[in-house]
């Protein structure tokens, strides 16, 4: 069995695992050898590719608006941290979460910590939604929030071949491989196992294992509660213009955006139906049932739309609460989270690379302390509530 040494080995080289490995050979000019294993290089049913591909600063919780806020940034300034062609198609048209009935308060009250945190978000009231976007019904609308600025959509393929290849132009090792053992010697981990018998041995191990960071993490006999979820998205087309559409999110939770000239939308699944996924075929009743209707009853051009296609992908759900699990584990110091994100992975990839990359070189948070996400709270059971699930 061959075996290679690594300083740093990643478990999974999609968004956040690319990432990592770009901001330990960029950003912080780390020098040691890092692999980076992935099990299907084409991407093919990654999170990252079969996602929305969005950004919003509507959280509720500070660090997950400081998280998003560092990824704008990032995404306007991609020339120049990768050269003169470096584009991922950054659509900053914003989000709209609206509410009815007793929601208003919930939006309200996020958009104080918005503000706080200096987040473009402005509460609009009925008659201004009305105004504003004239193709919405807004009679049963008691508020809405809209992003003004730093919210938007992406081209998630070209962020991972920007982040992927600038790590490999670095010096970042991409492996194709599926970890199925974790070598363990008391408070350490000494190296990984993959399918085909080759073992990799690591200074660190950073877990950015995606929808199957629990199976990883249960390799080294740490319990991690992240699975994969079905989400699906379902593409339709409009004959009628709907102009200056934003990311619109329905108080039920259905949610569509413009994808060119047509448009993406979708909802989670009802908490009965919501178990770990094991496949990737398409709900087409969850659109006839909830999407389609929730569609045609807020914007009544919907009502004549025609369904073109679907797709499925899977999340990495924390069954805890729904966020990101970030930093090391309290008692095996050299592995390291990032997990758990819950649909909002993606957009939260720059700064969970340079978080992750900061812990490995500096052996501390230095640019955002993100040890709300600490694994501690899994271990206690302790969750760290998020109001703005979408």
């Amino acid at each position: 069995m061959s075996s290679q040494t690594y300083d740093v080995a990643i478990v999974g080289g999609a968004a956040v695992g690319s990432a990592v490995a770009n901001f330990l050979t960029h950003d912080l000019g780390f020098t040691g050898s890092i692999a980076v294993i992935e099990r299907d290089p084409t991407y093919a049913r990654a999170a990252t590719t079969l996602s929305a591909a969005s950004i919003r600063q509507q959280f509720s919780t500070a660090e997950n608006i400081r998280m998003s806020q560092f990824g704008v940034a990032f995404f306007r300034d991609l020339k120049e941290r990768f050269g003169a062609h470096a584009d991922i198609a950054f659509r900053e048209r914003g989000y709209l979460l609206l509410a009815g009935g007793t929601g208003a308060g919930t939006l309200a009250a996020n958009h104080a910590v918005q503000q706080g945190e200096g987040a473009d978000i402005v509460l609009v009231d009925p008659s201004a939604l009305a105004e504003k976007f004239p193709w919405l019904s807004t009679a049963d609308l008691t508020l809405g929030a809209f992003g003004r600025t730093g919210e938007g959509w992406f081209d998630a393929h070209a962020l991972l071949t920007l982040l992927r290849n600038a790590a490999r132009q670095k010096g970042a090792r991409y492996i194709h491989g599926d970890v199925v053992g974790i070598e363990r010697v008391g408070a350490r981990i000494t190296g990984v196992t993959l399918a085909n018998g080759e073992r990799i041995a690591c200074g660190t191990l950073v877990n950015a294992a995606g929808p199957q960071a629990g199976d990883v993490a249960a390799l080294a006999g740490i319990a991690l509660p992240v699975e994969p979820r079905k989400r699906c998205v379902f593409v339709v087309a409009c004959r009628t213009p709907l102009p200056g559409m934003p990311l619109t999110v329905d108080p039920g939770g259905v949610w569509v955006r413009p994808e060119g000239e047509v448009y993406i939308c979708g909802v989670a699944p009802p908490a009965d139906a919501d178990t770990r996924a094991g496949d990737f075929e398409v709900d087409y009743a969850l659109f006839e049932d909830v999407v389609w209707p929730a569609l045609a009853h807020r914007v009544p051009a919907f009502e004549a739309l025609k369904l073109q296609r679907g797709w499925a992908g899977h999340y990495d759900y924390n069954t805890l609460d729904q966020n990101a699990v970030i930093g090391r584990h309290p008692e095996i110091g050299n592995f390291i989270f990032a997990n758990g994100f819950s649909g909002h992975g993606l957009q939260q990839a720059p700064a969970t690379g340079r978080a992750v990359a900061e812990l490995i070189t500096h052996q501390k948070f230095v640019s955002l302390d993100l040890s709300l996400f600490g694994y501690e709270r899994i271990a206690e059971g302790r969750p760290v509530k998020e109001l703005n699930v979408i």
